[in-house]
């Protein structure tokens, strides 16, 4: 038998070592790996938090109990997180990471739609199934039947703000402020619009205003916002921005009310906003105050271990890999290939028709979108976002 050259060795312990690398998650190894594409830093690092958090406490649970079952088999889980700094080209290149470097069998998040739509699109093409908690734009799971998420979407979202503000404030005007270049405030606020003159009339959106992503000034479209005397204001922006369009109306001397959207819904919201955003409204996914059964084990839990109460997105996180554990379960093995194990992981997630979560039940119909209710909350004096109403698809 010839001795191995040098060049040889190195070939062949590289390609033994690829092989390692493609059993990833199943076959010999008791491990199975999920992946999370979170906003960590950036503009919204609250978002990122609470995701990571959420999933942190769930994973304690599985392996604390030994580990989760599959085929009469028990497996650690072991989730690996990587930081989109809230940016796409860095939600392209986390999910890139994950699928050839970390080789996860599924992957969390992003949450943003800005985010999740373009990583959506390299899960899809390397065929690995990805679950968004919180992004509500319809592009994310648009013709990508790799990918699901956990929330309701925006041409579901638009008619309940339009509709509750029609009827909570008896108004027959709107004004819209958002951020041009975040696809989910673009979006949601094109539905918004759209629903709001269908249904009173064209012109009774007497100021559509947007602004760049790091603006810190929005004075000059509230000027002509306020000019325009709208019986309210929708502002469907990220927390962050949300805090500073509020105060800054209401230096301008506005007085009337604000709709908001999901993604007001962060912890960090008060903190910001303070005693400008008492007393208004916004949709969104589940509401804390008052919450009974497993969504109040989950709160108490939460706010016990980190000391603030969950937002929706923590919430959602929750839903999210729990539907991607369920799927991991119910397809009844765990594969050597992480290729092969990833399709089973699909296949399971697209059989899945109902999903009692946390933040409701969930009915799925062939797509990744899930049927789900929404709610309306109000900020209360003490800063608590309290259950107004529910608004479930007809």
């Amino acid at each position: 038998m010839k001795k191995m050259t040098g060049k040889v060795l190195v070939a062949v312990l590289a390609m033994a070592l690829a092989s390692l690398a493609l059993m990833g998650c199943g076959g010999d190894s008791d491990v199975i790996k999920i992946g999370f594409n979170l906003e960590l830093t950036g503009d919204i690092p609250k978002v990122g938090e609470a995701s990571k958090f959420a999933a942190e406490m769930l994973k304690e649970d599985i392996n604390s109990k030994g580990g989760l079952e599959v085929g009469g088999k028990k497996y650690k889980v072991e989730f690996v997180y990587q930081d989109n700094e809230a940016k796409a080209d860095s939600a392209v290149n986390a999910a890139l990471k994950l699928i050839t470097q970390d080789n996860v069998v599924a992957i969390i998040g992003p949450n943003s739609s800005k985010q999740a739509i373009p990583a959506g699109g390299v899960c899809n093409d390397n065929q690995t199934p990805m679950v968004s908690p919180w992004s509500t734009n319809p592009d994310t799971t648009k013709d990508r039947p790799w990918v699901f998420r956990a929330a309701f979407l925006d041409p579901f979202q638009g008619p309940v703000a339009v509709n509750f503000a029609s009827k909570q404030f008896g108004a027959k005007t709107a004004a819209v402020l958002f951020d041009i270049a975040n696809d989910y405030s673009k979006g949601l606020a094109e539905i918004f619009k759209a629903e709001w003159e269908k249904k009173n009339g064209a012109g009774t959106v007497v100021a559509f205003e947007s602004h760049g992503t790091k603006d810190q000034d929005f004075s000059a479209q509230l000027t002509t916002i306020v000019a325009a005397k709208p019986d309210f204001i929708f502002v469907p922006d990220n927390y962050n921005q949300v805090a500073l369009i509020v105060k800054q109306a209401h230096d301008l001397g506005y007085k009337g009310p604000f709709m908001g959207s999901d993604a007001w819904g962060s912890a960090e919201l008060m903190t910001l906003c303070g005693q400008d955003c008492i007393g208004q409204f916004f949709s969104t996914h589940y509401a804390a105050a008052g919450a009974q059964g497993a969504t109040k084990d989950f709160i108490d839990r939460y706010n016990t271990k980190y000391k603030y109460v969950p937002d929706d997105v923590a919430a959602l996180t929750w839903d999210a890999t729990r539907l991607v554990l369920q799927a991991i379960q119910e397809a009844g093995k765990v594969e050597k290939d992480i290729k092969a194990e990833r399709k089973l992981v699909r296949d399971a997630l697209a059989n899945i028709k109902e999903f009692a979560g946390i933040t409701g039940t969930m009915k799925f119909a062939g797509t990744g979108d899930p049927n789900k209710c929404a709610v309306v909350v109000q900020i209360s004096p003490e800063g608590k976002f309290e259950f107004k109403e529910s608004v479930c698809p007809q």
